[in-house]
């Protein structure tokens, strides 16, 4: 499956954002989706992650209650709703895509099969 990621930009602290991450040639559906950023000189880490149906979501605690993650597999998107962002969400967004436990949402970067190109999301303050 091919990834697609979008919507990244430079905004002030305190706005929001939509990312959003396309999928083509693969069964949308059959998949589990994360979101995952890298910021400048530091770790890749885990943003939010959802299940094949939407029915399980968990987020990073630095993101709770400002992102929401959630996907639309009639048109194989997943969508990261960004509010109140802060200057430490600058980073490179990345959407990935696993096969091999579709029903759970997880954090695990190495459970993740195919990755998007990444989309940069600058926080100014």
């Amino acid at each position: 499956v091919q990834l697609q990621a979008s919507g990244g930009g430079l905004v002030q602290a305190g706005d929001s954002l939509r990312l959003s991450c396309a999928a083509s040639g693969g069964r949308f559906s059959s998949y589990a989706m994360g979101w995952f950023r890298q910021a400048p000189g530091k770790e890749r880490e885990f943003v939010a992650a959802i299940n094949w149906s939407g029915s399980h979501t968990i987020y990073a605690d630095s993101v709770k209650e400002r992102f929401t993650i959630s996907r639309d597999n009639a048109k194989n998107t997943v969508d990261l709703q960004m509010n109140s962002l802060k200057p430490g969400d600058t980073a490179v967004y990345y959407c990935a895509a696993e096969r091999e436990r579709p029903t759970i949402a997880t954090s695990a970067a190495y459970n993740y099969d195919y990755w998007g190109q990444g989309t940069l999301v600058t926080v100014s303050s």
